[in-house]
Formats: C-alpha cells, structure tokens, sequence
C-alpha cells in the first residue's frame, strides 16, 4: 500500500497544475511546490525510560514540523505502535493544509512515540510524557509549535507535558499545549470540536443538496470521540444514524441506533457489540448508505474494497481515510467526497481558540465557541463549494487549491522562494 507521505505529496502536486496558470514565475511556483512538499524540520530521538522494575526502556519518539509560513506550527501527539516518521511527515503536511483551509494562523505539525501506551503504568506514562515534552522544549512554544492530544493522548498527557515545558523554560505559558484539562486553561467545547465540526459540515453540504435530516442514513466507522460526538449531534438533529463501529467490529439498525446507549454500553464493555445486529468495520464500508463516515485510521477505503462502497458521499472524520486510488474511482462514480482537511478542522479549530484565550488570559463560553466554529467552517465550506462549482473539481481539489495558494502566497510574501 502507498506511504500515507506520498500521498500526501501526491494530494499537493494533484492541484499545482491547476495553480500555475495564476503565477508569472513559473520557476518560483515550481520551486514553493518542492518546498511544500517536505517538512521544514523532522526530529527524532530514543527517548530512556527508567520502568518500575528498575529496567531502562527506550521508545522512538518523532515530531515533524511542516510549513510555518502562515504561523506556529500546530498540531498533534499521538503515542501508538505502528507511528513512523512517514505518518508524522504526512499527518504534518495535512495539517499545513488544513489550517489554510479554515483560513486558521497555522502551519503543520505531528508528533508521535512508538508505544502501546495500555503497556504501560501510569507513572511509567507520567515519566515518558516528561521526557518527551523535554526534548520538545527548544523546539516548541506559544509562538513556534504548539502540540495537542492525537491517538491515545488527551489532557492528562498534554498536562504533564506542560508542567515539564514550563519547569525547564523557568515560567507559566500555557499557549504552548492545546486540549488541555479546563483547569489549567483548556477550551469548554473542546472535547466535542472535532465532531461538532464534521457536523456543520454535514449541514452546510445538505442545504446546498436541499435534502433533509430524516431522510439522510448514516453509518459512522470508529467509535472514539470524534466518531461518537458525530453520530451522538447527528442523531439529536434528526439524521438516521444506522451503523457504528470500533476495534472490534459495528453494530447496525436500519431503522437507526440509539447512540447514546451505544456508548454507554461501550463504556461498561469495552466494545460497541451486543446490542444490535453486527456486523465487521469491512462491512460497514460496504452498506448501503447516504453518508459514509470513516472516523479511525488512513488508508481505510482503498482499492481493495472501493468497489464494494455503495455510499453516496464520503465524510472524512479521520486523517487520510481514502487513499488516492479509490478516491478516482469512488469520484468516476459521482461519489462526492467532503474532504478530512475541512470535516475534521474543528479540533484545530477550538485548539486556536484555546491558543487566543491562553494569549489573553481570558475564557469563552461554550456558546461563543461554538458559534465562533461555525461561522469559521461555514464560510470555508462555502468558498470549496464555490470552487467546486466555478472550476468542476472535486471537494477535496478544491480545499487544497485553496489552501496551497495560501500557503505558496505566504512563502512568496516572505521571500522564501
């Protein structure tokens, strides 16, 4: 299967021809594409773990930091087996992507550890959070990179790894982390930011089709907060939620779940099976739905099983979730596909929010979070549709079009190119 960098690099090159046209210097365009295309900074480091037993650990830990044309660096950490530094350089660049989107002051970042983080007590967890926010430290700031929660990360962690940034720096800046707990300074709507977004995607997609809730089916694939908060808004909008799954596989109603039960069941069990027909993740991808939402990892519609998809559109919820391939094919089938770099920016989204807040020292309500979101993806979603419609290109070319120009616009501005 193709590296999730090379496709992210594939994803920029797919739009730089439609930009030429609207630079003179050919050349200096030519020479920004090549630039975009790596991360300015990749840093690794085995970080030493002191274990309970007494024994020294050591883990990889990576932190890939793509364009700051626009602004810091942002983005998140995850701690998972299988992080490499190609899914941090492709995680980073879409990042990039992403907050040029949203129109956010941001360039890209990702960081990760090599570690199955349930393998671990949680002072072992303690400890290697510590190290690695001490590696971090000459690299990162309110106004250089600013990490988050990702995989197996939330604000537990991005709190010990501000107590370490802060003891070696020698004074408070909490605008250096983001998803932290409210207490030290997190955002109220943070929690539900990513699915709330995806959400008003939804929205804004369906008044431009005039179609309504209760006709519109969906089956959500990963049950984690992103995937939960989704279907949970949806549900209470009046969208027929039919399927979900995790890890272990999905359940499935054609008359509709009841999502909240879902969870709570997920909670006590530890999975979402039991409480309604099931069926595997494959499957799920394959049934026949309005909306298909791929909420876990990259790469999860590919060429293998496009052919099997029968949704009419595609919203992105996770980062990468359909490869290159299968977007052409699912696309030559008129399968509108709503690109993770919009659906999902709603946690980056409150991130800055959270980010301007610390800067200020001050709080927002939830209600001003909340509609400050949705004016920001409301008006990103209208200018792609707008593209889409001008130019008849996919969502997704549109959202880079747009996004690369601002980008390329900035490095230019700089005299970086």
């Amino acid at each position: 299967m193709t590296s999730a960098f090379t496709n992210a690099k594939r994803q920029i090159d797919d739009v730089a021809d439609l930009l030429m046209a609207e630079y003179p210097d050919r050349k200096l365009f030519k020479k920004a594409v090549e630039k975009l295309k790596r991360p300015q900074r990749v840093l690794r480091k085995s970080l030493s773990l002191r274990m309970d037993s007494g024994k020294i650990g050591s883990f990889i830990s990576y932190r890939s930091q793509h364009n700051d044309a626009r602004g810091p660096f942002k983005g998140g950490i995850r701690f998972h087996p299988q992080v490499s530094e190609d899914e941090v350089k492709a995680l980073s660049t879409w990042m990039s992507i992403k907050c040029a989107t949203v129109g956010i002051p941001y360039g890209g970042g990702k960081g990760g550890i090599i570690i199955d983080p349930k393998l671990l007590s949680e002072t072992e967890l303690q400890r290697l959070c510590y190290a690695y926010a001490e590696f971090l430290t000459p690299y990162i700031g309110p106004w250089k990179d600013v990490p988050a929660p990702d995989v197996n990360t939330g604000g537990r962690e991005m709190a010990w790894m501000l107590e370490a940034y802060e003891r070696k720096i020698g004074y408070h800046a909490p605008a250096t982390f983001t998803g932290k707990p409210i207490e030290l300074g997190g955002s109220l709507g943070r929690e539900e930011a990513t699915g709330q977004g995806g959400f008003y995607v939804l929205n804004e997609y369906l008044k431009t089709k005039k179609l309504k809730n209760k006709k519109t089916s969906i089956a959500v694939q990963g049950f984690g907060n992103v995937g939960f908060w989704f279907a949970k808004l949806a549900k209470k909008a009046g969208y027929k939620v039919i399927a979900v799954s995790d890890s272990s596989g999905g359940v499935y109603n054609p008359k509709g779940l009841d999502v909240e039960k879902v969870m709570i069941h997920k909670e006590k069990t530890g999975s979402v099976l039991g409480l309604y027909n099931e069926l595997t993740n494959d499957e799920l991808l394959t049934i026949n739905v309005d909306i298909l939402v791929p909420a876990a990892l990259e790469n999860a519609i590919n060429k293998e099983n496009v052919k099997n998809v029968k949704a009419k559109v595609i919203l992105e919820m996770a980062n990468g979730p359909t490869t290159p391939e299968a977007e052409e094919i699912l696309l030559s089938k008129k399968v509108d596909i709503l690109p993770d770099v919009l659906c999902n920016a709603g946690g980056v989204t409150v991130s800055y929010f959270e980010w301007v807040q610390n800067l200020h020292g001050y709080r927002w309500t939830k209600e001003h979070v909340n509609e400050e979101l949705e004016g920001i993806l409301e008006k990103a979603f209208t200018e792609i549709d707008n593209l889409v419609k001008i130019k008849k290109i996919s969502y997704r070319k549109a959202a880079y079009l747009m996004a690369v120009k601002r980008i390329i616009d900035a490095m230019i501005l700089r005299g970086r190119v």
